[in-house]
């Protein structure tokens, strides 16, 4: 079997969305440095991104938003009423020097991952990948373009008949289930906290059939995620015999988050990608929602050892931890930050009881499958 690809793009070293946003913080960049000096990254592993076009963005934007995109980025400025009405420069959404070209290098990422699953098969991952909130004329939830929307879009019109999509950020993923669910070519799940910004992603909701909400309230522990992964996001995937299967990796579920509530280890999401990576012949694994820089460069890239079968180092090579201490983050636990951020790769674990409600979840799946 072919070796996976990386997809990264120097773009994340050099550009910000500004001030204390919660997303100016490094994390593609540090990934794709701390794979490398793992010498995680064999020749011919690692692909460039190409900005995706306009073209290629109308398949699922709408054109007058990707033209008020394009034109704030030129002028750093946006009108009251386009503010309004595209979402664009409030809501966590700012105007900032590369607003078209970052969010459109995601998208190209995921697009030329589409491309070579299509050709070859095999796994492809994007960690600049994973903004699941965007919507066809609207910024959402520091999301300006839906990658994963588009990458489906193009593997259902390269000729594939089943994608499935599983989405493990800890926020819903609306702008992904909106686009989908009236349509059973493609089985969307979500497992993300009840109660949390957007506020959707109700177990109650189905599509057509096709939509599997896990809404978890806080405090959900590492037993709960493999609960959910082996007794209910494994067999829908397995029962819907995906060609291929897209999954959503946002690392703030995990306990050293600070914009959510829940309680995973690094290694609980390691373990759905293990589980999940061969229920299809093609893998596209994306990023998404983070904002710990340390707890997100090695969860993501541990997935990344997880999708080529590596080991991990009981305790990282001096490069990398080298890597980690070079870091910084403007939040106080930031300025000392716990010596096992710099030092290890997985977290402890995270163990605890499997909650009534998470088992209800798994209750409700059961009887949908019949």
């Amino acid at each position: 079997m072919q070796a996976p690809l990386f997809i990264g793009n120097e773009i994340y070293r050099h550009s910000t969305l500004g001030g204390k946003h919660p997303l100016s913080i490094p994390r593609v960049s540090t990934v794709m440095d701390l794979v490398a000096a793992l010498g995680w990254l064999q020749p011919g592993q690692y692909r460039e991104s190409r900005p995706a076009t306009p073209e290629q963005l109308l398949r699922f934007h709408r054109e007058d938003y990707v033209a008020a995109v394009q034109a704030a980025e030129r002028t750093l400025a946006i009108s009251p009423e386009d503010s309004e009405r595209y979402n664009l420069g409030r809501g966590g959404n700012p105007v900032y020097a590369t607003m078209f070209r970052r969010p459109a290098t995601g998208v190209g990422g995921s697009l030329m991952a589409a491309a070579h699953l299509l050709q070859q098969g095999g796994i492809v991952y994007s960690p600049g990948g994973g903004t699941h909130h965007g919507r066809p004329a609207q910024a959402s939830g520091f999301c300006y373009f839906n990658d994963p929307v588009l990458a489906i879009l193009a593997m259902l019109d390269g000729g594939l008949s089943r994608v499935a999509y599983v989405d493990l950020d800890v926020h819903h993923g609306d702008g992904v289930v909106e686009a989908f669910a009236d349509d059973p070519r493609v089985l969307v799940v979500s497992i993300h906290e009840a109660g949390r910004w957007p506020h959707s992603g109700r177990m109650e909701e189905e599509g057509a059939g096709n939509l599997f909400n896990y809404p978890v309230p806080p405090g959900m522990c590492d037993d709960e995620m493999d609960a959910l992964i082996a007794e209910a996001v494994g067999p829908l995937v397995e029962s819907f015999r995906p060609e291929a299967l897209v999954m959503q990796c946002g690392a703030d579920a995990l306990a050293d988050d600070p914009l959510a509530k829940q309680m995973l280890s690094n290694a609980a999401l390691w373990r759905a990608v293990a589980d999940l990576r061969d229920l299809a012949p093609r893998l596209l694994v994306l990023g998404g929602g983070g904002y710990n820089p340390w707890s997100v460069a090695r969860c993501w890239t541990g997935i990344w050892a997880e999708l080529n079968g590596l080991e991990k180092p009981d305790r990282l090579p001096p490069d990398a931890e080298s890597l980690l201490r070079s870091l910084s983050w403007s939040r106080s636990v930031g300025r000392n930050p716990p010596e096992h951020w710099l030092t290890d790769l997985a977290d402890a674990p995270r163990n605890g009881p499997v909650r009534e409600e998470v088992r209800a979840l798994l209750r409700r799946t059961r009887e949908r499958m019949g």
